[in-house]
């Protein structure tokens, strides 16, 4: 199995917030913009593994400023860290008035993500190397790796 790097995984899907998606307020509900940062996540993780892979957890969802009708959400996705089957995403959403140009980071989480093979039963994924010179990086995948230890722990 080969070794990926963390910008090989990335990706991004942008779209408007459409008034069918707010609330009478004019805010994004917020599962659609978790659908969004779902559909982003998987795309990472498919990159990263070459195959089908299903949500198994989303952690940390944390909710910083709300999102408009009208606005462009952009959905940012990377894989921070690869256990044997399963992949750690972090997503970041941005919303922007493109009137304005005012751009903020709306969102973040963490999705892990499981690698089927085509019977539907976990298949390993390739490794993850992190630069070693970009401190994000680093910081990003050993955080990733804490989680990951913490969450196998808990299943034993």
């Amino acid at each position: 199995m080969n070794t990926k790097t963390m910008h090989q995984s990335y990706s991004v899907l942008a779209q408007v917030v459409l008034p069918m998606q707010a609330n009478p307020a004019g805010n994004i509900h917020g599962g659609e913009i978790m659908k969004l940062m779902d559909s982003a996540a998987g795309v990472a993780a498919q990159k990263h593994s070459h195959t089908n892979v299903v949500t198994a957890r989303v952690e940390e969802l944390n909710f910083k400023k709300p999102v408009l009708v009208g606005e462009l959400v952009t959905c940012r996705a990377q894989v921070i860290y690869a256990g044997r089957s399963s992949m750690e995403v972090f997503v970041t959403v941005e919303s922007e008035n493109t009137m304005t140009d005012k751009k903020q980071i709306a969102l973040t989480a963490f999705f892990t993500m499981v690698s089927l093979n085509e019977s539907g039963k976990p298949e390993p994924v390739p490794a993850l190397e992190y630069d070693k010179n970009n401190a994000y990086e680093a910081k990003l995948y050993k955080e990733g790796e804490k989680r990951y230890k913490l969450h196998n722990e808990r299943k034993s």
